[in-house]
């Protein structure tokens, strides 16, 4: 089993980005341009390496190599969106690595990237590129290419000897459960061995609700590969567990006007086999709220005040400023609700929620992370 942590640390040792491996300091899908930028780089990447593994490290500065992070990226549904824009698309997996330098909700991003067989184009326009284009790595640059030649596979060995120095051992095992333990112990931290061989860690502040048990700011890893599989700061979480399986069910919090439901989200169910392998299973699991629509004109147009009120560099009222922090999810809530111009909304306020608040921009991307699950299901 590979530790991704020792993986990321081999790539970055090894020279400069090539064509097996990209660094980014980060990536945006939220946006056309991002999303076409990111596609492109997969479709050279796979197409550069029929016959092994591609990598994507996110959270690096492209000058010196100094791991800065990114944010927890859960996004589960991205295969769906590889799918969705290329032609013989490959297999794309996503994982967030904590370091122990970063900050508690600041990860490593680790794309890898394994080709099928066949050349991999652009199924549709993106942007500025064209559909039936094909990428390939031309060093460090994911460059369009007219195919005439049949691929050569020169990067194999060097992927495979990189594969085989970040193998996990019982060291790394049993220092990544002692700094887990360590650093989440003011929130439960606990631990469960599953099949002899797979140990995870997960720490939550708990809260009961009748008879239900829930968690909140919620960190999970598989401590074999030293993956986080789950972090939160926001939603409430259910774990179930057993001999074979962990099993989460998050929940959001919706509503109006103060009147807030909790809506399940998404389950994510890990089993762990008896050969050593493991697999995740994800299952959307949410149904967006319905709300009386002239309710939603009344607050769909006190966003728009509020958002033109910032835009002009204007103080907000109380009763404003109280619209701007509900502002992110009752855009959302319009957007489910079809009032499709909501979305558009929805990115337009992202600078100025970024401008005035850390706690409002963290609530605008926790709904964009919602709607990316649900748009890409």
């Amino acid at each position: 089993m590979i530790n991704k942590r020792l993986l990321i640390k081999h790539l970055l040792a090894h020279n400069d980005e090539n064509s097996f491996y990209d660094k980014k300091r980060k990536i945006d899908i939220t946006h056309k341009e991002g999303k076409a930028k990111f596609l492109k780089h997969i479709c050279a990447l796979s197409n550069s390496n029929p016959k092994n593994n591609s990598f994507i490290v996110i959270g690096v500065d492209d000058e010196d190599n100094n791991i800065i992070g990114v944010d927890f990226f859960d996004d589960s549904k991205i295969q769906n969106l590889i799918n969705a824009y290329l032609t013989n698309p490959p297999i794309v997996q996503y994982e967030n690595i904590p370091f122990p330098h970063l900050t508690g909700d600041k990860v490593v991003g680790l794309v890898t990237i394994r080709s099928m067989d066949g050349l991999t184009s652009l199924r549709k326009n993106i942007w500025k590129y064209y559909g039936g284009s094909v990428f390939f790595r031309d060093g460090s640059m994911s460059m369009p290419k007219v195919f005439d030649i049949k691929i050569k596979d020169v990067n194999s060995k060097i992927v495979e000897a990189i594969e085989n120095n970040a193998q996990n051992n019982i060291e790394h095992t049993l220092n990544g459960v002692f700094d887990f333990m360590n650093n989440r112990k003011d929130y439960n931290a606990q631990y469960k061995v599953f099949k002899e061989y797979f140990v995870v860690c997960w720490a939550g502040q708990k809260k009961k609700v009748k008879d239900d048990v829930f968690f909140s700011r919620v960190d999970i890893e598989l401590i074999n590969e030293q993956v986080r599989l789950f972090f939160s700061t926001l939603d409430e979480v259910s774990i179930s567990l057993n001999d074979d399986s962990f099993k989460i069910v998050e929940y959001v919090s919706l509503g109006l006007q103060n009147m807030h439901n909790y809506y399940p989200l998404e389950e994510t169910l890990i089993k762990f086999e008896n050969n050593a392998n493991y697999n995740i299973e994800t299952k959307l699991l949410f149904e967006p709220p319905q709300f009386d629509r002239k309710v939603l004109h009344h607050i769909y147009n006190a966003n728009n005040a509020v958002l033109e009120k910032l835009k002009k560099g204007l103080s907000l009222s109380k009763r404003e400023e109280i619209d701007l922090k509900n502002l992110p999810a009752t855009y959302l809530i319009c957007y489910f609700n079809l009032f499709h111009d909501a979305l558009d909304k929805l990115n337009e306020s992202k600078p100025y929620l970024k401008k005035h608040s850390e706690e409002y921009y963290n609530l605008y991307k926790e709904t964009l992370r919602i709607l990316r699950k649900v748009k890409y299901s």
